[in-house]
């Protein structure tokens, strides 16, 4: 029987996408910190190849990554019907369902964070902790996001998006017209998966190939001289942010690699500026979660120049989560501790 002084809360982690480890690690840190007086985690692990499961296993295996086994988990599925908002457990002994009051989900990239999983709450009825289908989708592509943040007189940064079918001349073009060095992207990817900064034009072709492992479309975009600086947005109509961080990079750019480890990098919280640009780093970020129609949380990414300008970069809709990422060091230094965050996010979906 469901304990009614609860809220159950269906965690989704892992994911059919390239940052299924990122997801569990946040996952993993996400489940430890909720508040147990207040909401009952309801586990659902996403396998590498797309099967969702119920899980009733400890914290621990999902983050060494050994949680998909049969001792804990279940086929699983979310009802489709509205009246319900049930997780249905296919148990071979017989079908049982737990009720769910919201959903959170935990998943970085493609099939998780691009408004597909946002969709299948939609259908569901069940309320969702963070952005919907379309700030996902939209936030997932950075040619559209760029667009329609630069309608507000935002900065973005110079660009242009090519596909399979496009000729290499095109994009050697926009190279010597824009300058190197410059950035090839997937359109749709997270985690700077594909992601290159090319130097000379030689390397264009590797490039772009590169980042049509991640997408269908690859960007190029324009080089910002400065540093990257985020700022935590969360809230609905009161937005609350947490102080901006930086990104000290000593050679590269902020890579995969870089963004788990800070092997040669440092992020620095909060930003070493002055206060008024911090306090304008938080407006601009707060325009651009309206602008894309965000909603319970995310991070917006910017660049600042030497003089100061302020770039639109990206937004993440669901940012990394483990105990050392951005988002929560930023709210821990705006004074929300993780419990604390995670209990504001969730109220906005559970009221």
């Amino acid at each position: 029987m469901k304990d009614t002084t609860k809220k159950n809360i269906a965690v989704i982690f892992g994911g059919y996408s390239a940052e299924y480890i990122v997801s569990l690690e946040s996952a993993s840190a996400v489940i430890k910190n909720l508040n147990r007086e207040k909401y009952q985690p309801v586990l659902i692990g996403i396998s590498r190849s797309g099967d969702w499961y119920y899980y009733n296993g400890p914290v621990e295996s999902i983050h060494n990554n050994s949680w998909c086994c049969e001792k804990y988990c279940t086929p699983a599925v979310i009802s489709p019907n509205r009246s319900c908002r049930d997780l249905i457990i296919l148990d071979p002994s017989g079908t049982y369902r737990i009720s769910v009051d919201a959903a959170l989900p935990i998943l970085h990239g493609k099939n998780g964070e691009d408004g597909s999983v946002q969709g299948l709450f939609s259908l569901s009825g069940i309320p969702l902790a963070g952005c919907g289908i379309l700030a996902s989708a939209v936030c997932m592509d950075k040619d559209l996001a760029h667009k329609l943040v630069s309608l507000t007189g935002i900065r973005v940064p110079v660009s242009k998006v090519i596909n399979i079918s496009s000729s290499l001349e095109s994009a050697e073009a926009f190279a010597e017209q824009t300058g190197l060095p410059l950035f090839v992207k997937p359109v749709k990817a997270g985690s700077s998966f594909g992601i290159t900064k090319i130097f000379k034009k030689s390397q264009l072709n590797d490039a772009i190939e590169k980042a049509f492992m991640y997408d269908d479309q690859v960007i190029l975009e324009e080089n910002i001289e400065g540093f990257e600086v985020g700022c935590a947005v969360l809230g609905n109509k009161q937005l609350i942010t947490g102080e901006p961080d930086e990104i000290q990079l000593s050679s590269g750019f902020f890579d995969f690699t870089e963004k788990y480890t800070l092997k040669t990098s440092s992020i620095h919280v909060p930003a070493r500026i002055t206060s008024s640009k911090i306090s304008e780093i938080k407006e601009t970020a707060k325009v651009i979660y309206k602008t894309l129609g965000c909603r319970g949380f995310a991070r917006v990414d910017m660049f600042l120049t030497p003089d100061g300008e302020i770039i639109f970069n990206e937004v993440n809709t669901i940012p990394g989560f483990t105990e050392h990422s951005r988002y929560p060091a930023m709210m821990k230094a705006a004074g929300l501790t993780f419990e604390e965050m995670l209990d504001k996010i969730l109220k906005q979906a559970v009221i």
